[in-house]
């Protein structure tokens, strides 16, 4: 079928409106039209980090949209159906039999290579073919080929382009919190880094009763939004060192950090920053190794972690925030901007530049 999908030609290029030919569906697979796609840091990560044989290609991996068919070894999707799109896994593997579904032994294979596991790939241009399949939908697109185990339905009264980040963002900033640190009343939490995944993880520390938080960003507008969620806020450009502020404003150090930035030097301040015993996850993609103050973490006893997409099942978790959206404690939807499909080149601008939180694409 023919559609339209923003194709990155080349490794470092922008996103393209182009005209692309998509595969009808096989028999695991469906046909999602895209209402909405959330513009996701990833999607710039992977455009400028896959190898060059890997172009053009077509990212997006928070789509929400309706289904339009589905093939015949689908079940619990029908056309018409609601859903918001995820990660995939195989849910087969012992990992996914444990619930860690983002640590599927078939991660890679399903989500990064850019094409099915037989090795196809499901969008063409001509004779040129063009990696898609990303996360197992390739929703930066008007239509998308997904597959039952990465489309959760939802009740279809729902504003769909307020929806589509929960498939990434939202449940992976929540989902740390929720799923990975679980922290008491009692104990502390600082952000490094509060766009979407970040505010996301401090509306959930809120929601669970976490009675001290702090948020560490230097762009005001979104350290304002921080404080809506109850943080006291950190401009590291206004402070001698970073470290001793948010040891003070914890009393000593914080007991959970969560680093969004992958800024090496930002997750070395995180570490230092903890109490005792204190634990680190770091979520940022993008810096190939960070440096640890050694002597810091073996006296501190502290733990180093990271997270895949907040040890979430999306199946679980994205129901589980929006039953928190309902009953108003996970207040996102103002954080959300659209922009009409056309306009992907000013939505990257924006959020790159901080003048939005979370874009999200209009089909």
């Amino acid at each position: 079928m023919k559609t339209r999908a923003a194709v990155v030609e080349g490794q470092g290029q922008p996103f393209t409106l182009t005209d692309v030919e998509l595969d009808e569906p096989r028999e695991d697979e469906v046909v999602v039209r895209m209402v909405a796609t959330g513009n996701c840091h990833t999607d710039l990560t992977m455009g400028n980090f896959l190898p060059p044989e890997m172009f053009p290609n077509v990212f997006g991996h928070e789509g929400a949209g309706v289904v339009e068919a589905v093939g015949a070894q689908v079940s619990g999707l029908e056309p018409g159906d609601h859903v918001v799109m995820s990660f995939r896994s195989c849910r087969n593997c012992a990992k996914c039999q444990a619930g860690l579904v983002g640590y599927c032994d078939r991660t890679l294979l399903l989500n990064y290579m850019g094409m099915r596991m037989d090795g196809s790939t499901s969008l063409r241009r001509g004779d040129q073919q063009i990696f898609g399949n990303f996360f197992g939908q390739s929703s930066l697109a008007a239509h998308a080929l997904a597959y039952a185990d990465n489309c959760v339905k939802v009740d279809p009264a729902l504003d769909l382009t307020l929806l589509a980040p929960y498939g990434c963002g939202f449940q992976t900033g929540a989902g740390t919190v929720l799923n990975v640190l679980r922290p008491s009343s009692g104990e502390s939490l600082v952000v490094y880094g509060v766009g979407a995944v970040g505010l996301a993880a401090l509306a959930a520390a809120a929601a669970a009763g976490v009675g001290s938080l702090v948020a560490v960003d230097p762009l005001a507008g979104r350290r304002e939004v921080a404080e809506r969620f109850g943080a006291t806020t950190v401009d590291p450009t206004e402070v001698d060192s970073v470290v001793d502020r948010v040891k003070e404003l914890t009393g000593g150090g914080a007991s959970y950090a969560i680093d969004t930035t992958a800024i090496p030097a930002v997750v070395k301040q995180a570490q230092q920053s903890l109490a005792i015993r204190g634990t680190v996850v770091a979520l940022g993609l993008g810096a190939e190794e960070y440096t640890l103050d050694a002597i810091d973490l073996l006296q501190g006893g502290k733990t180093v972690l990271a997270s895949i997409e907040g040890d979430s099942d999306p199946q679980e978790m994205v129901p589980r925030l929006l039953e928190m959206r309902a009953a108003g404690s996970f207040a996102m939807d103002d954080l959300v901007t659209t922009y009409p499909a056309e306009e992907i080149g000013r939505a990257v601008a924006d959020v790159t530049s901080g003048a939005v939180v979370k874009p999200v694409l209009v089909w």
